[in-house]
């Protein structure tokens, strides 16, 4: 198989995962520093959950499933689908670093990774399924 005819079979899910390692990157970053500045375990997740969120609607929308929507009323439909399961697994996030960290006590790094990697895959599938499903 070719390099081309690979790159067309797996294309969506070869962005998916750079632009999920983007994601990341963001949230682990946007984490860390707030950690750093001395705010909650708690605090910290939600601010890197919303910065996060913000920049995976944008790069998956645009880049990864080339939403096709158009107009107000498909675009706000993409973005409260997309943000609602953000927010399941942003809550899903906060309560593994709340257990994790807090009660358990491990490495916060190492549990914010594993975290995003679970709620990566989470949310790609309700991303291929759901909100920016194909229309046939």
């Amino acid at each position: 198989m070719k390099i081309s005819e690979l790159w067309q079979k797996y294309k969506e899910i070869i962005l998916y995962v750079i632009f999920g390692a983007g994601t990341t990157l963001v949230n682990a970053a946007v984490y860390m520093m707030c950690s750093g500045a001395g705010l909650s375990t708690a605090l910290s997740t939600v601010i890197a959950w919303v910065l996060s969120v913000l920049f995976a609607f944008v790069t998956n929308r645009r880049f990864v499933f080339e939403s096709g929507s158009s107009g107000p009323m498909a675009v706000a439909k993409e973005i409260t689908s997309f943000f609602s399961c953000r927010l399941v697994t942003g809550l899903l996030d906060l309560a593994i670093m709340l257990v994790f960290v807090e009660v358990l006590k491990l490495w916060e790094l190492a549990v914010k990774i594993a975290s995003n990697v679970v709620v990566i895959v989470l949310n790609y599938v309700v991303s291929k399924l759901l909100i920016f499903k194909k229309k046939d």
